[in-house]
């Protein structure tokens, strides 16, 4: 089972029983599950009475805590800049129809909501496992993309039997299909498995807040959307957050390579003393 487009299904299916902003803010609870899962296989410590771990916690928190402020907080309305660019004219009309949530069916778009962050978490939990024996990026990156589109395609027909929904012209759709496709599978794969590799899965789960950030800046500039005063606090609050986060594993990484040469003059220093033992 591939556990990221497993995930991606799950999400999509929890938007259309909720909201666009449930969603976004649930999706924000990735990096704490990440966390407690990584505690869990042993694959982080949580190390709460050393500075490097409590910084871990408090970014993590704080990280989640200006998702949500983000998310549930507008405030005042903040002109930085203003492009009088907008790529989507009708915009705002398509998203206020798309947003309604479907009674009965709010506590089972939850649901898959939560176990979307899951599914991310184990992804990455994976990624770290499978790395660390299989450390071929490409290969793996191009086998996730097709074990992902098998199940896709499974979902796909079970949730939708109307052929003519599948055809693509060159149109926005095939924009679209292409676009999420190259960037928002196989680059993003690839991209993914390099930082969980080399930092761990708690240090590539942490920065997708920041994908908040991300869009809010282009959806004013290309979108002529409007910052609120909770974009702005919201923003620095994850930034802080991340940069807590950051500041923990660098710190939590340098002790660890400190013992290594320690241990190491250790063993020649007992290895020089046995010599000289043996020679007496």
């Amino acid at each position: 089972m591939e556990w990221g487009s497993l995930g991606q299904n799950l999400y999509l299916q929890s938007l259309v029983y909720t909201s666009a902003t449930f969603i976004t803010a649930m999706i924000n609870l990735a990096p704490a599950v990440t966390f407690i899962l990584a505690i869990l296989f042993k694959m982080e410590k949580l190390a709460i009475g050393t500075a490097a771990g409590k910084a871990k916690v408090l970014g993590t928190l704080v990280g989640i805590s200006g998702a949500m402020v983000f998310t549930f907080y507008k405030g005042a309305e903040i002109n930085i800049w203003s492009t009088n660019i907008n790529i989507l004219p009708h915009h705002e009309q398509a998203a206020g129809s798309t947003t309604s949530v479907h009674g009965g069916n709010f506590i089972l778009g939850a649901f898959l909501g939560l176990l979307s962050c899951v599914s991310f978490a184990m992804w990455l939990i994976i990624q770290a496992k499978m790395t660390a024996k299989f450390p071929y990026l490409c290969t793996t990156t191009a086998l996730m993309c097709v074990t992902g589109s098998i199940q896709a395609i499974a979902f796909a027909f079970l949730r939708e039997r109307d052929l003519t929904q599948w055809k693509l012209g060159w149109n926005i759709r095939l924009l679209a299909s292409a676009f999420a496709g190259i960037t928002g599978s196989a680059i993003m794969i690839f991209l993914v498995s390099w930082a969980v590799r080399l930092k761990g899965p708690l240090y590539a789960s942490v920065f997708n807040p920041l994908g908040l950030v991300f869009v809010a800046i282009a959806g004013s500039l290309m979108l002529d959307e409007k910052l609120h005063l909770g974009s702005i606090l919201g923003g620095i609050l994850i930034v802080c957050g991340l940069y807590l986060v950051l500041w923990g594993k660098a710190k939590e990484m340098k002790q660890n390579t400190q013992l290594i040469p320690t241990t190491t003059d250790d063993q020649s220093k007992g290895t020089k003393e046995d010599g000289q033992i043996e020679n007496k």
